[in-house]
């Protein structure tokens, strides 16, 4: 994972739930371990998909290259995980109402 690209860009978090695709925009991420955790600020169609649906997949960019993740997320409304975004300086002013924490299971580059 390109730790740097994902803490400073824009991801596209897309899920599915009943062969609907929603795809998000999404700025609050951090890299932790092997893990990818997102904010939920605003979400509620994704944090519904996550319950029913773990799989996941992520797209971001720089340039001509585009970085493609897919893993399983679980959806955290207390506990740990919700700590450590509320802790988020990125998340200062916003919600936090849950993290989301993807354990990455398949990646590819283009461009």
């Amino acid at each position: 994972m390109n730790k740097k690209l994902i803490e400073k860009g824009v991801i596209a978090l897309a899920t599915c739930r009943n062969n609907n695709p929603h795809v998000i925009p999404v700025a609050c991420a951090k890299v932790v371990g092997k893990n990818l955790v997102i904010t939920d600020n605003f979400m509620k169609k994704t944090k519904e998909n996550i319950k029913k649906n773990k799989n996941v997949a992520l797209a971001l960019w720089k340039g001509d290259h585009v970085y493609k993740l897919s893993g399983k997320a679980s959806y955290y409304n207390k506990g740990n995980w919700l700590e450590f975004v509320k802790k988020m300086k990125e998340n200062k002013g916003l919600p936090a109402k849950g993290a989301i924490v993807i354990k990455i299971t398949g990646s590819s580059c283009s461009g």
